[in-house]
Protein backbone atom coordinates (compact mmCIF):
# COMPACT_ATOMS: atom_id res chain seq x y z
CA UNK A 1 0.00 0.00 0.00
CA UNK A 2 1.91 3.29 -0.97
CA UNK A 3 0.23 4.90 1.95
CA UNK A 4 2.19 2.74 4.47
CA UNK A 5 3.76 4.68 7.53
CA UNK A 6 7.45 3.38 6.95
CA UNK A 7 9.85 3.99 10.05
CA UNK A 8 9.42 2.85 14.02
CA UNK A 9 10.26 4.59 17.65
CA UNK A 10 14.00 5.01 17.50
CA UNK A 11 16.24 6.42 20.46
CA UNK A 12 17.00 9.08 18.26
CA UNK A 13 13.02 10.15 17.04
CA UNK A 14 12.03 9.91 20.94
CA UNK A 15 14.59 11.89 22.41
CA UNK A 16 14.02 14.87 19.69
CA UNK A 17 9.85 14.17 21.04
CA UNK A 18 11.09 14.59 24.42
CA UNK A 19 12.81 17.52 23.26
CA UNK A 20 10.60 19.34 22.23
CA UNK A 21 8.09 18.14 25.68
CA UNK A 22 11.10 19.79 27.70
CA UNK A 23 11.56 22.59 25.91
CA UNK A 24 7.57 23.98 26.34
CA UNK A 25 8.54 23.61 29.84
CA UNK A 26 7.65 19.80 31.18
CA UNK A 27 10.37 18.22 33.14
CA UNK A 28 12.22 15.80 31.51
CA UNK A 29 11.85 13.32 34.41
CA UNK A 30 8.10 12.89 32.47
CA UNK A 31 10.18 10.59 29.76
CA UNK A 32 11.58 7.14 30.91
CA UNK A 33 14.57 5.73 29.26
CA UNK A 34 14.57 2.02 28.33
CA UNK A 35 16.62 0.22 25.74
CA UNK A 36 17.59 3.67 24.84
CA UNK A 37 13.99 4.70 23.67
CA UNK A 38 12.66 7.68 25.81
CA UNK A 39 9.12 7.19 26.81
CA UNK A 40 6.57 9.08 27.81
CA UNK A 41 5.88 8.34 31.79
CA UNK A 42 1.85 8.29 30.66
CA UNK A 43 0.31 6.20 28.01
CA UNK A 44 -2.95 6.23 25.76
CA UNK A 45 -5.18 3.41 26.05
CA UNK A 46 -7.37 2.94 23.78
CA UNK A 47 -9.76 -0.26 25.28
CA UNK A 48 -12.99 1.45 25.88
CA UNK A 49 -15.64 2.78 23.47
CA UNK A 50 -18.40 1.77 21.25
CA UNK A 51 -18.26 0.20 17.25
CA UNK A 52 -19.87 4.31 16.34
CA UNK A 53 -18.48 6.74 13.58
CA UNK A 54 -18.41 9.29 17.03
CA UNK A 55 -16.33 7.07 19.04
CA UNK A 56 -14.05 6.37 15.94
CA UNK A 57 -13.36 10.07 15.49
CA UNK A 58 -13.22 10.74 19.23
CA UNK A 59 -10.57 8.47 19.53
CA UNK A 60 -8.60 9.42 16.02
CA UNK A 61 -8.47 13.08 18.28
CA UNK A 62 -7.31 12.28 20.94
CA UNK A 63 -4.74 9.80 19.96
CA UNK A 64 -3.92 13.45 17.62
CA UNK A 65 -4.11 15.72 20.60
CA UNK A 66 -2.31 13.60 22.76
CA UNK A 67 0.10 12.76 20.98
CA UNK A 68 0.46 16.67 19.39
CA UNK A 69 0.80 18.05 23.17
CA UNK A 70 4.15 17.07 23.74
CA UNK A 71 2.74 15.07 26.72
CA UNK A 72 2.36 11.58 25.59
CA UNK A 73 4.53 9.41 22.85
CA UNK A 74 2.78 5.50 23.90
CA UNK A 75 -0.20 4.52 22.36
CA UNK A 76 -1.17 1.13 23.23
CA UNK A 77 -4.14 -1.13 21.87
CA UNK A 78 -5.02 -4.20 20.34
CA UNK A 79 -6.73 -6.20 17.55
CA UNK A 80 -9.65 -6.72 19.48
CA UNK A 81 -10.37 -3.32 20.86
CA UNK A 82 -13.58 -1.85 19.18
CA UNK A 83 -13.20 -4.62 16.76
CA UNK A 84 -10.07 -3.35 15.04
CA UNK A 85 -11.95 -0.05 15.04
CA UNK A 86 -9.17 1.48 17.77
CA UNK A 87 -6.15 0.24 15.37
CA UNK A 88 -7.49 1.96 13.01
CA UNK A 89 -8.73 5.17 14.75
CA UNK A 90 -4.66 5.18 15.60
CA UNK A 91 -3.52 4.90 11.93
CA UNK A 92 -5.58 7.35 11.02
CA UNK A 93 -4.39 9.91 13.67
CA UNK A 94 -0.75 8.81 12.67
CA UNK A 95 -0.95 9.75 9.21
CA UNK A 96 -2.68 13.29 10.15
CA UNK A 97 0.13 14.03 12.38
CA UNK A 98 2.83 12.97 9.91
CA UNK A 99 1.16 14.41 6.92
CA UNK A 100 0.99 17.80 9.10
CA UNK A 101 4.37 17.44 10.18
CA UNK A 102 4.26 17.58 14.21
CA UNK A 103 5.61 14.17 14.41
CA UNK A 104 7.89 11.78 12.52
CA UNK A 105 7.30 7.57 12.74
CA UNK A 106 10.30 7.40 15.18
CA UNK A 107 8.76 9.66 17.37
CA UNK A 108 5.75 7.46 18.78
CA UNK A 109 5.76 3.82 20.51
CA UNK A 110 2.97 2.02 19.43
CA UNK A 111 2.07 -1.63 21.22
CA UNK A 112 -1.16 -3.83 19.47
CA UNK A 113 -2.16 -7.42 20.99
CA UNK A 114 -2.95 -10.41 19.43
CA UNK A 115 -4.04 -13.99 20.80
CA UNK A 116 -7.92 -13.26 21.25
CA UNK A 117 -10.81 -13.66 18.71
CA UNK A 118 -11.92 -10.75 17.26
CA UNK A 119 -14.55 -9.36 14.43
CA UNK A 120 -14.48 -6.75 12.19
CA UNK A 121 -16.48 -3.84 13.06
CA UNK A 122 -16.64 -2.45 9.55
CA UNK A 123 -18.35 -5.58 9.23
CA UNK A 124 -21.10 -4.82 11.70
CA UNK A 125 -23.37 -7.38 10.15
CA UNK A 126 -20.88 -10.46 10.73
CA UNK A 127 -20.17 -11.74 14.32
CA UNK A 128 -17.49 -12.81 16.12
CA UNK A 129 -18.19 -16.73 15.35
CA UNK A 130 -19.51 -15.83 11.78
CA UNK A 131 -16.21 -13.98 11.27
CA UNK A 132 -13.60 -16.72 12.65
CA UNK A 133 -15.59 -19.67 10.45
CA UNK A 134 -15.52 -17.55 7.43
CA UNK A 135 -11.77 -15.69 7.68
CA UNK A 136 -9.97 -18.87 9.43
CA UNK A 137 -11.55 -22.32 9.98
CA UNK A 138 -13.06 -22.37 6.65
CA UNK A 139 -9.82 -21.58 5.07
CA UNK A 140 -8.27 -24.04 7.18
CA UNK A 141 -6.35 -21.54 9.13
CA UNK A 142 -7.52 -23.14 12.14
CA UNK A 143 -9.20 -25.60 13.47
CA UNK A 144 -12.68 -24.90 15.79
CA UNK A 145 -9.82 -27.14 18.66
CA UNK A 146 -7.78 -24.37 18.20
CA UNK A 147 -9.75 -21.99 20.62
CA UNK A 148 -9.53 -22.51 24.04
CA UNK A 149 -12.32 -21.81 26.57
CA UNK A 150 -11.66 -18.23 27.05
CA UNK A 151 -11.87 -17.51 23.50
CA UNK A 152 -7.81 -17.17 22.88
CA UNK A 153 -6.06 -18.67 19.92
CA UNK A 154 -2.16 -19.35 19.73
CA UNK A 155 -1.68 -21.27 16.43
CA UNK A 156 1.02 -19.44 14.88
CA UNK A 157 -0.59 -19.38 11.19
CA UNK A 158 -3.20 -17.37 13.36
CA UNK A 159 -0.95 -14.93 14.87
CA UNK A 160 0.76 -14.42 11.88
CA UNK A 161 -2.55 -13.25 10.42
CA UNK A 162 -3.49 -11.08 13.32
CA UNK A 163 -0.24 -9.35 12.95
CA UNK A 164 -0.71 -8.91 9.46
CA UNK A 165 -3.83 -7.10 9.84
CA UNK A 166 -2.79 -5.06 12.62
CA UNK A 167 -0.01 -3.79 10.18
CA UNK A 168 -3.02 -3.07 7.58
CA UNK A 169 -5.16 -1.74 10.23
CA UNK A 170 -2.53 0.88 11.25
CA UNK A 171 -1.19 1.48 8.37
CA UNK A 172 2.40 0.78 9.22
CA UNK A 173 5.25 -1.46 8.46
CA UNK A 174 6.51 -2.09 11.65
CA UNK A 175 5.00 -2.43 14.82
CA UNK A 176 6.98 -1.46 18.06
CA UNK A 177 5.07 -3.64 20.29
CA UNK A 178 3.18 -6.72 19.95
CA UNK A 179 1.48 -8.81 23.23
CA UNK A 180 0.31 -11.87 23.35
CA UNK A 181 -3.30 -11.40 25.12
CA UNK A 182 -4.00 -12.80 28.63
CA UNK A 183 -2.68 -15.85 27.08
CA UNK A 184 -2.18 -18.04 30.39
CA UNK A 185 -5.27 -16.78 31.61
CA UNK A 186 -7.20 -17.70 29.28
CA UNK A 187 -5.61 -21.48 28.54
CA UNK A 188 -4.72 -22.35 32.30
CA UNK A 189 -7.88 -24.33 32.61
CA UNK A 190 -7.42 -26.14 29.16
CA UNK A 191 -3.73 -27.20 29.20
CA UNK A 192 -1.01 -28.02 31.42
CA UNK A 193 1.42 -25.18 32.56
CA UNK A 194 4.20 -27.28 30.33
CA UNK A 195 2.10 -27.82 27.09
CA UNK A 196 1.10 -23.95 27.60
CA UNK A 197 4.92 -23.50 27.69
CA UNK A 198 5.71 -25.30 24.32
CA UNK A 199 2.50 -22.81 22.84
CA UNK A 200 4.22 -19.53 23.93
CA UNK A 201 7.39 -20.56 22.94
CA UNK A 202 5.68 -21.23 19.28
CA UNK A 203 3.88 -17.79 19.02
CA UNK A 204 7.55 -16.45 20.45
CA UNK A 205 8.66 -18.08 17.34
CA UNK A 206 6.23 -16.31 15.14
CA UNK A 207 7.01 -12.85 16.89
CA UNK A 208 11.07 -13.68 16.27
CA UNK A 209 10.03 -13.88 12.22
CA UNK A 210 8.54 -11.02 12.14
CA UNK A 211 11.58 -8.93 13.74
CA UNK A 212 13.73 -11.17 11.34
CA UNK A 213 11.44 -9.59 8.59
CA UNK A 214 11.52 -6.02 10.01
CA UNK A 215 7.76 -5.76 10.79
CA UNK A 216 8.22 -5.97 14.19
CA UNK A 217 10.85 -4.63 17.23
CA UNK A 218 9.47 -6.23 19.96
CA UNK A 219 7.11 -9.04 22.07
CA UNK A 220 6.14 -9.41 25.53
CA UNK A 221 2.83 -10.43 27.11
CA UNK A 222 0.21 -8.49 28.04
CA UNK A 223 -1.77 -10.33 31.42
CA UNK A 224 -4.55 -10.05 33.75
CA UNK A 225 -3.80 -12.39 36.88
CA UNK A 226 -0.48 -14.46 36.02
CA UNK A 227 1.91 -12.13 37.40
CA UNK A 228 -0.12 -11.07 40.71
CA UNK A 229 -1.18 -13.65 42.02
CA UNK A 230 0.81 -15.89 44.89
CA UNK A 231 2.99 -19.10 43.35
CA UNK A 232 0.43 -21.72 44.19
CA UNK A 233 -2.24 -20.41 42.20
CA UNK A 234 -3.33 -22.27 39.39
CA UNK A 235 -2.89 -18.98 37.64
CA UNK A 236 0.52 -18.20 38.33
CA UNK A 237 3.30 -17.58 35.89
CA UNK A 238 6.77 -17.35 36.01
CA UNK A 239 7.99 -14.19 34.11
CA UNK A 240 11.88 -15.62 34.01
CA UNK A 241 10.16 -18.84 32.57
CA UNK A 242 8.74 -16.86 30.15
CA UNK A 243 12.15 -14.98 29.26
CA UNK A 244 14.01 -18.47 28.90
CA UNK A 245 10.88 -19.36 26.59
CA UNK A 246 12.10 -16.33 24.24
CA UNK A 247 15.78 -17.48 24.80
CA UNK A 248 15.14 -20.64 22.81
CA UNK A 249 13.43 -19.16 20.26
CA UNK A 250 15.28 -16.04 19.76
CA UNK A 251 18.80 -16.40 21.42
CA UNK A 252 19.91 -13.82 24.53
CA UNK A 253 19.05 -11.13 22.03
CA UNK A 254 15.18 -12.14 21.41
CA UNK A 255 12.42 -9.16 21.26
CA UNK A 256 10.67 -10.33 24.63
CA UNK A 257 11.34 -6.58 26.33
CA UNK A 258 8.35 -6.01 27.89
CA UNK A 259 5.02 -7.05 29.62
CA UNK A 260 1.79 -5.39 30.62
CA UNK A 261 -0.48 -6.09 33.61
CA UNK A 262 -3.47 -4.11 36.19
CA UNK A 263 -1.92 -2.14 38.92
CA UNK A 264 -3.95 0.41 40.61
CA UNK A 265 -4.56 1.59 44.39
CA UNK A 266 -7.26 -0.86 44.10
CA UNK A 267 -4.99 -4.13 42.61
CA UNK A 268 -1.51 -3.57 44.07
CA UNK A 269 -0.21 -6.89 43.66
CA UNK A 270 2.30 -5.84 41.51
CA UNK A 271 4.37 -3.93 44.80
CA UNK A 272 2.81 -6.21 47.61
CA UNK A 273 2.78 -9.95 45.99
CA UNK A 274 6.20 -11.53 46.06
CA UNK A 275 5.65 -14.89 44.24
CA UNK A 276 8.44 -14.69 41.49
CA UNK A 277 12.12 -15.45 41.20
CA UNK A 278 14.92 -14.67 39.14
CA UNK A 279 18.10 -17.62 39.46
CA UNK A 280 18.31 -18.13 43.29
CA UNK A 281 16.84 -15.18 44.27
CA UNK A 282 13.11 -15.54 45.41
CA UNK A 283 10.77 -13.82 47.29
CA UNK A 284 10.36 -10.84 44.40
CA UNK A 285 7.87 -8.64 43.28
CA UNK A 286 6.87 -8.77 39.72
CA UNK A 287 8.06 -4.81 39.79
CA UNK A 288 11.49 -6.23 40.62
CA UNK A 289 11.54 -9.57 38.71
CA UNK A 290 10.72 -7.24 35.72
CA UNK A 291 13.68 -5.11 36.82
CA UNK A 292 16.43 -8.24 37.17
CA UNK A 293 15.67 -9.53 33.65
CA UNK A 294 15.95 -6.28 31.85
CA UNK A 295 11.76 -6.43 31.23
CA UNK A 296 9.92 -3.05 30.84
CA UNK A 297 6.52 -3.08 31.93
CA UNK A 298 3.11 -0.73 30.95
CA UNK A 299 0.48 -0.96 33.14
CA UNK A 300 -3.40 -0.98 32.33
CA UNK A 301 -6.83 0.07 34.08
CA UNK A 302 -4.68 3.17 36.47
CA UNK A 303 -8.39 4.22 37.17
CA UNK A 304 -9.85 1.36 37.56
CA UNK A 305 -12.08 2.37 35.16
CA UNK A 306 -13.33 5.30 36.83
CA UNK A 307 -14.11 3.72 39.74
CA UNK A 308 -11.26 5.40 42.30
CA UNK A 309 -12.22 8.42 41.33
CA UNK A 310 -14.52 8.31 43.96
CA UNK A 311 -12.71 6.00 46.57
CA UNK A 312 -11.28 8.01 49.63
CA UNK A 313 -7.44 8.57 49.12
CA UNK A 314 -5.05 10.04 51.92
CA UNK A 315 -3.24 13.24 50.28
CA UNK A 316 0.55 12.15 49.87
CA UNK A 317 3.35 14.53 48.89
CA UNK A 318 1.36 17.36 48.92
CA UNK A 319 -0.51 16.20 46.13
CA UNK A 320 -4.40 16.90 46.96
CA UNK A 321 -6.02 16.50 43.56
CA UNK A 322 -7.50 13.09 43.32
CA UNK A 323 -6.39 12.01 40.00
CA UNK A 324 -2.36 12.78 40.59
CA UNK A 325 -3.12 10.69 43.86
CA UNK A 326 -4.34 7.69 41.96
CA UNK A 327 -1.82 8.14 39.12
CA UNK A 328 1.62 9.42 40.62
CA UNK A 329 2.39 6.50 42.72
CA UNK A 330 1.95 3.91 39.89
CA UNK A 331 4.11 6.26 37.43
CA UNK A 332 6.38 6.70 40.07
CA UNK A 333 7.28 2.56 41.07
CA UNK A 334 10.14 1.24 39.67
CA UNK A 335 10.36 -0.87 36.31
CA UNK A 336 6.74 1.20 35.52
CA UNK A 337 7.25 2.88 32.20
CA UNK A 338 3.75 4.09 31.79
CA UNK A 339 0.31 3.42 32.93
CA UNK A 340 -1.85 3.61 29.90
CA UNK A 341 -4.80 5.78 30.44
CA UNK A 342 -8.25 5.68 28.20
CA UNK A 343 -9.12 9.01 27.50
CA UNK A 344 -11.50 10.46 24.29
CA UNK A 345 -13.54 13.23 25.59
CA UNK A 346 -11.39 16.42 25.41
CA UNK A 347 -12.47 17.09 29.04
CA UNK A 348 -10.40 13.75 30.45
CA UNK A 349 -7.73 14.59 27.85
CA UNK A 350 -6.77 17.89 29.38
CA UNK A 351 -6.94 16.72 32.91
CA UNK A 352 -5.14 13.35 32.36
CA UNK A 353 -2.26 16.02 30.13
CA UNK A 354 -1.75 18.15 32.86
CA UNK A 355 -0.26 15.15 34.83
CA UNK A 356 2.79 15.13 32.62
CA UNK A 357 3.50 19.00 33.91
CA UNK A 358 4.23 17.10 36.98
CA UNK A 359 8.01 15.27 36.94
CA UNK A 360 6.77 10.89 38.78
CA UNK A 361 7.95 11.36 42.39
CA UNK A 362 11.21 10.72 43.43
CA UNK A 363 12.47 7.38 44.99
CA UNK A 364 11.99 8.83 48.78
CA UNK A 365 8.39 10.07 47.95
CA UNK A 366 7.55 6.81 46.36
CA UNK A 367 8.71 4.82 49.60
CA UNK A 368 6.81 7.71 51.68
CA UNK A 369 3.36 7.43 49.63
CA UNK A 370 3.59 3.83 49.56
CA UNK A 371 3.53 3.69 53.64
CA UNK A 372 1.03 6.52 53.94
CA UNK A 373 -1.33 4.71 51.30
CA UNK A 374 -0.70 0.80 53.24
CA UNK A 375 -1.47 2.31 56.35
CA UNK A 376 -4.56 3.95 54.93
CA UNK A 377 -5.34 0.35 53.50
CA UNK A 378 -4.80 -1.20 57.10
CA UNK A 379 -6.32 1.25 59.12
CA UNK A 380 -9.68 1.11 56.46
Amino acid sequence: MSDTIDGFATPAGTARYMQRSVSAGRPAAHFKSFDGLRLSSLGMGTYLGDITKEDDEAMENSVYESVKSGAINVIDTAINYRAMKSERSIGRALSRLIKENIVSRDHVFISTKNGYITNDGDMPNIDVMEYLQRMYISAGVISADDISSGYNILNPAYISKCIDKSLANMGLSCIDLVYVHNAFESWHADVSKSRFMEMLAKVFEVYEQYRKAGKLRYYGMATWTCFRVPKESREYLSLEAAVKAAESVGGKNHGFKFIQLPYNLAYSEALFTKSQSVGSEGNLNILEAAARLGIGIFTSVPLFQGRLLRAPIPDYCGLTDQLSKIVQVIRSSPSVIAPLIGQKSAEHLSENLKLADMPPLTEEQFHQAVQTLAHRQKSG
